[in-house]
Formats: structure tokens, sequence, C-alpha cells
């Protein structure tokens, strides 16, 4: 049996309210390329989907385009055309087993485009080892927000360092 690989990335920020919150999604927005997958958790209201909206459209800005991006929370999942590459953004929260997954095609997603899943604990052992987790608490006032990212990959310690996450 391997033991598992050293943790490369833990690291917590505080968000002081949703504009930070979007500002830093804007940040990794144009960074992200096929493969890469950020798993979001924590509770209802947290900022889950806001975070994702705001990644999707200064991803699609950067390309010169607008579009609604609504919560994927009853198509379980919506796709985009974020250039050269496709970036999936997905609400696994109404699903019962992680078999669904497979349904959905996310296995191939996570090798082919950019992921961005909700809900990520109804994965079980799909999720893929290479991702970010970003779990976002909300803090005591209703505004800010605590958003704590961990992964054992090497490319989010570098990307997360070199977007200066810590000023976010």
């Amino acid at each position: 049996m391997t033991s598992p690989a050293p943790l490369r990335l833990d690291r917590t920020l505080d968000l002081a309210d949703a504009d930070a919150t979007a500002a830093f999604a804007a940040r990794l927005a144009p960074a992200l390329q096929a493969g890469d997958c950020i798993l979001l958790s924590g509770p209802i209201g947290a900022g889950k989907t806001h975070f994702c909206r705001s990644l999707i459209q200064a991803r699609l800005a950067n390309l010169g385009r607008f579009e609604d991006v609504p919560s994927p929370t009853f198509t379980l999942v919506q796709v985009y055309d974020a250039g050269d590459v496709a970036l999936w953004h997905t609400d696994l929260y109404r699903l019962t087993g992680a078999d669904e997954v497979l349904e959905l095609g996310l296995d191939e997603a996570f090798d082919e485009a950019i992921c961005l899943v909700e809900w990520p604990d109804r994965l079980g052992s799909s999720a893929p080892a290479n991702a970010l987790s970003l779990t976002l608490r909300p803090d005591g006032d209703g505004e800010s927000r605590t958003a704590h990212l961990s992964s054992t990959s090497e490319r989010w310690a570098d990307l997360i360092d070199s977007y200066g996450a810590s000023d976010a």
C-alpha cells in the first residue's frame, strides 16, 4: 500500500464580502485549463454558486462574451464554451449516489474540461486526485466568508501563490 501524496496546499483566506469572493474567482478564471477541477463545499448559502458564477463570467468576459450563468441545481450540469476548453459547472446536491455521476459524463469531463463541482461529497471515490478543494463558510456577520483551500497538486499551490490569494 502506498502512502498518500504530501499535502502541497492548505490555506485559509478571509473574504470580506461577495465582491471579494467574486474578485478571487475572477483572478483564478484566466489561468484554468483542461483537467483543472475545483470542488466546492460548504453549507447552503455559503457562496459556492456565487464563486462559480463569478469565475465563469470572468472567463467569458476575457473572451468578449457575456452570458447569464444560471445555477445548475435542477439541470445538474451547465456547460460553457470557455475558448479552447469546455467549462462544466455542476451541482450534485440532488444526486443520491456516486453511480449517478457516471451518467452525467463527469468522468470524461475531469480529463478534458475545466470542472467546477458543487457538493463534491456526492462524487464518492470519483473525485479527481489533483483537484482543488475549496470550502466556503459564512462568518458571523453574514457578509464575509472564510475560504479554505487544499490540494495535493503542486499546480494549485503554484497558481494560488502566483495570484496572491492571501490578498483576497
